[in-house]
């Protein structure tokens, strides 16, 4: 798997967070030269994501390090499950244990959540997407694991997409001038534009949006929403969503569920890593 540059930058600065100067514990009490192995152990059920990572994290402090996995990313662990097995220097496995974990708990936990918000709509045409709420300097990660658990990626910052959202609005006057000034730009961009009201959907199906954010828009708003654009736009659901209201919303017929929860509210799952003797 690549790795961007920017991501091993980050690996690094988390560990040189956690190490500092150095791990005094382990200096004291482990010889250099000792070399040991471990394994990384499932304390419950949950979607795996993130082993590529963990690799890098021991890669960067031991270039000998091996990681073996027993599952892909992906894999539906259970408790008690040996995920991966690794082989280094025991100081480099003490010092990247708890960035190591970290990393893979955090991930998993967001591909298990992704993955249950897709298992509620898999009969239903809508897609779920992730959003910018997420961790500062851990957005590629966070959006891997996103994409492990099922789900798809939204814009990946303000660079890669024209998303006209409610303060372009107020201060442009209104959705129609804020299309009309976003069509000016790039011709390959798409433009998607935020509308919280039925009157907003029409300016901007009018203007020419390519997709249609419904911001906090009710469910008979959105069916009603869906009718007015007639396929000639992509419809976004966003706002609000969760576990409880995702089938409905995606019964509305819109195209795209955007979950913000996939990434700032989703819980770490429990794993372990034990030096074998």
């Amino acid at each position: 798997m690549y790795i961007p540059l920017i991501v091993n930058e980050i690996l690094r600065f988390a560990l040189q967070e956690d190490a500092g100067h150095g791990d005094i514990t382990t200096s004291y009490l482990i010889p250099e030269k000792s070399k040991s192995k471990a394994h990384f152990i499932a304390k419950e059920r949950f979607i795996l994501a993130g082993l590529p990572f963990v690799g890098e994290v021991f890669h960067i402090l031991d270039s000998t390090a091996v990681l073996r996995p027993f599952y892909n990313d992906g894999a539906r662990i259970k408790r008690g499950d040996i995920i991966a097995e690794l082989s280094a220097k025991t100081h480099a496995i003490l010092m990247g244990e708890r960035v190591g974990l970290n990393l893979v708990q955090r991930l998993s936990g967001i591909a298990t959540l992704t993955n249950i918000y897709v298992d509620r709509i898999k009969d239903l045409k809508a897609k779920i997407t992730d959003t910018r709420k997420t961790t500062p300097c851990l957005r590629f990660m966070e959006k891997y694991a996103v994409k492990v658990g099922g789900g798809y990626n939204h814009r990946f910052g303000l660079y890669d997409g024209i998303l006209v959202k409610d303060n372009h609005i107020t201060v442009t006057g209104s959705v129609r001038k804020a299309v009309k000034k976003a069509k000016m730009g790039h011709h390959l961009s798409r433009i998607e534009v935020e509308v919280r009201t039925l009157k907003e959907v029409k300016e901007a199906i009018e203007e020419g949006a390519d997709i249609l954010m419904l911001d906090n828009m009710s469910l008979d708003d959105m069916r009603a929403a869906v009718k007015i654009a007639k396929g000639r736009t992509l419809i976004e659901a966003s706002g609000n969503v969760n576990l409880g209201n995702v089938r409905a919303v995606a019964e509305t017929g819109v195209d795209l569920i955007s979950v913000g929860a996939l990434t700032h509210s989703a819980f770490s799952v429990d794993i372990s890593l034990k030096i074998v003797k």
